[in-house]
């Protein structure tokens, strides 16, 4: 049996007494083999998920495109007016004394009228789920059969309809894709609406048809010119122009009485009665095709096709096999362009309802949290204070910070801090001079360590079997200290319960509008966030720039693990998997050098998103356990820094493709809307921090480079995971923000 099935019924030993409480030193932690050096990547950075983001971003803008050409948003067109002083050519003028039916195929025009005593009903603008099966019921009530001037883009969304007209009997006719006025389009739309129709038809029905009817046309004596035009590219297509003798105008709603007197030929006439089976309330159409049929009857007349009332052949054809799987393409395609749209508008609203809760919930959270530590008191109640000053151990991982490790240590060395004070700074195996500058120092309470290069948690490690004091104090070598802050991280350790405390973070070098950026993000997006997730019990991360622990919580974990690029997040995870709590400070002020470039930003946030994701997939079954702190840690964490950084380049796309197609202010308005929210937020959070308000003038500019490169970034990262190569570290170029060896307190560089 597996040995961790059980005791073998022996007794278990006593539980260890805790740290704060036992007096001898604290042990020496187990050794930690650091991974040796140089092995730390089994391939180059993946590459081809770029390529499979912008197919996806394609498809996506295509699914836009080719959604908002079926709803008229892309390309859309109107009836154009009828002058008022329209002068006929003699072709025009001719064909308003013709027929309602125009044979244009040939060199001569040529028109026809339906026989005598019979009706030819047709229907525009189908097929439509609501209204064409009424309309098609009535007909097969009365045995009648008529003639449906489809719209391409209904059919392929309702080829069921398509199909169910033909299988009773009626005729098909191309009424166009996207219901454009053929009048007011260039030849090339012109021609692409009436093939699309004609693929739409395939795909739905195996057929092709060639009638045709412009949308906005109705009776011969009502055409213009550019009309005119169009008809004559329909019969250079080869199509049969179906017009109309009687429009019913149903498309109004007169009511029914007056549908079915506008229906009624005169003096036994044949004639072709226009009607609507869609774009809209058809309940009036619907209620008068069988009055309609019924009056025909009393007087004689027989309801049939178009080409049935002019003595021809069925305007139907078979189409091609190519055509039938183009048109079977096109349907889904449409279809699935449909879902995409529509199912994208939902989640983005969703996005934005959630960023919108989480900035106010956030805040809400922070103003709690702020009232509470500064009425000197914690969630949980007050916390002690140490009789005395404790110990304390600092341990400064360095690799290659000549720049600035010296100003980092004179910051740690000018304390206010009254206790024991001893200073580690363990050199990783630098190739510069960041051992030497440290040593030159002379200070005695600083101590230098030198390693071979292991990685940052491998000398965090060292430093932690070379201290000497259960308190510790973790700090980067790039990083300063206020003179106070050592003392505000320890004085929470004083509540036993606490296991780590996440100092407040700031960024020194703000002249630069990276640096500014960088700015707005530490105080919004990290420091106000740590307030909400102390009260929330679900702290992700005590930052590796500042954090205070307690060496013995540290040595029960095995130390800092290397299994992730994070070590810092996950460590935290690991502590409040233990039971610990974590809790933030904010008057622990220590302030870093953020990444002075685009391309050092990168380095950085991918090796901090990689390393999230990392640490998050190793402590996965904390959901499963007792606890708030894997529920809401992990699904905030997959929830707003993975699934919606991953939607955020569909935010852009759709909307350019909104700005480009449509109105712009729309989408002006609900950005400006958003940044007011982060505005408002923002200001909060620097009063909070004691910043200053102008700061946020660069929180606009923001949205555009900076907050695209966040969400690559993601992108990479997941990729990188879901690929399973293992990131290498990546080093960031230290430009030394806080100088060599003179004192810096407050290095603001606004």
């Amino acid at each position: 049996m597996n040995g961790h099935a059980g005791d073998g019924g022996r007794a278990r030993p006593p539980a260890p007494v805790p740290a704060w409480q036992d007096p001898s030193p604290p042990p020496a932690p187990p050794p930690v083999s650091p991974p040796a050096p140089g092995v730390v990547a089994k391939a180059a950075d993946p590459r081809g998920h770029w390529f499979m983001l912008a197919v996806a971003m394609l498809l996506v803008a295509a699914a836009l495109v080719l959604n908002g050409y079926v709803t008229n948003v892309v390309g859309e067109t109107h009836a154009q007016a009828v002058p008022t002083a329209d002068r006929p050519t003699p072709e025009v003028a001719k064909a308003r004394r013709d027929g309602p039916v125009l044979n244009l195929t040939g060199g001569e025009p040529s028109s026809a009228r339906p026989a005598a005593r019979t009706i030819a009903l047709t229907f525009d603008d189908g097929p439509d789920p609501a209204w064409t099966p009424q309309v098609l019921d009535a007909l097969k009530k009365h045995g009648a059969k008529a003639t449906f001037f489809t719209v391409g883009s209904k059919v392929a969304k309702h080829p069921e309809l398509a199909r169910r007209i033909v299988a009773e009997g009626h005729e098909l006719g191309n009424h166009t894709y996207a219901h454009a006025d053929l009048a007011s389009v260039p030849g090339w739309r012109l021609r692409l609406e009436l093939s699309l129709t004609q693929k739409a038809l395939a795909g739905a029905t195996g057929l092709h048809t060639t009638l045709a009817r412009p949308p906005y046309s109705a009776t011969p004596e009502a055409l213009t010119v550019p009309q005119w035009e169009s008809l004559k590219a329909l019969g250079a297509e080869g199509y049969l122009v179906v017009l109309t003798d009687l429009d019913t105008k149903d498309w109004g709603r007169p009511g029914t009485g007056k549908i079915v007197t506008s229906s009624r030929p005169a003096r036994g006439r044949g004639a072709i009665v226009m009607m609507h089976d869609s774009g809209g309330d058809r309940r009036q159409t619907v209620e008068a095709v069988g009055l309609v049929l019924e009056d025909a009857a009393r007087r004689g007349y027989q309801a049939v096709t178009v080409s049935r009332a002019l003595g021809m052949p069925s305007a139907h054809s078979r189409a091609d096999g190519v055509d039938r799987f183009a048109g079977s393409a096109l349907n889904f395609a449409q279809r699935a362009a449909e879902t995409v749209t529509g199912g994208l508008s939902w989640v983005l609203f969703a996005a934005g309802a959630l960023t919108l809760a989480r900035l106010v919930f956030f805040a809400v959270l922070a103003w709690v949290h702020a009232r509470r530590t500064r009425g000197g008191r914690r969630r949980k109640g007050r916390a002690p204070t140490w009789p005395a000053p404790p110990p304390v151990t600092v341990i400064v991982p360095a690799y290659n910070e000549e720049a600035g490790i010296q100003a980092t240590v004179l910051s740690l060395v000018e304390t206010t801090y009254q206790g024991d004070l001893e200073i580690l700074v363990v050199d990783d195996g630098s190739t510069d001079r960041t051992a030497e500058l440290a040593a030159e120092l002379g200070h005695p309470r600083v101590r230098v360590i030198r390693r071979p290069n292991g990685g940052k948690p491998a000398a965090l490690n060292t430093g932690l079997m070379q201290a000497r004091h259960e308190l510790v104090v973790m700090v980067d070598g790039d990083t300063v200290f206020e003179p106070a802050t050592i003392g505000n991280l320890v004085r929470q350790l004083a509540d036993p319960a606490v296991g780590a405390v996440s100092g407040n973070t700031k960024v020194g070098n703000r002249r630069g509008m990276i640096g500014r950026w960088q700015h707005i993000e530490y105080v919004i997006g990290f420091n106000l966030d740590r307030r909400a997730f102390e009260l929330l019990d679900c702290m992700a991360t005590v930052p590796g720039a500042i954090g205070a622990f307690r060496r013995s919580a540290l040595l029960a974990l095995g130390g800092v693990s290397t299994d992730t690029l994070a070590e810092d997040t996950d460590l935290t995870m690991a502590l409040c998997r233990a039971g610990w709590r974590v809790v933030y400070e904010e008057k622990a002020l220590a302030w870093t050098e953020a990444p002075t470039s685009l391309g050092q930003l990168w380095k950085q946030r991918y090796r901090w998103c990689y390393g999230t994701l990392q640490a998050m997939w190793k402590h996965r079954r904390a959901v499963l356990e007792r606890g708030p702190f894997g529920r809401r840690c992990l699904g905030y964490l997959t929830l707003f820094q993975v699934l919606l950084p991953l939607l955020a380049p569909v935010v852009d796309l759709m909307a350019l493709y909104s700005t480009a197609v449509g109105d712009p202010l729309p989408v002006v308005a609900v950005w400006a809307g958003f940044v007011m929210v982060q505005a408002l937020t923002g200001w909060y959070a620097l009063r909070l921090d004691g910043e200053r308000a102008s700061a946020l003038w660069v929180l606009p500019l923001q949205q555009f480079v900076y907050r695209q490169l966040m969400y690559l970034v993601v992108i990479q990262s997941l990729a990188t995971a879901v690929l399973g190569v293992r990131l290498r570290w990546h080093t960031v170029r230290r430009e030394g923000t806080f100088g060599g060896p003179a004192r810096l307190t407050s290095p603001l560089a606004d």
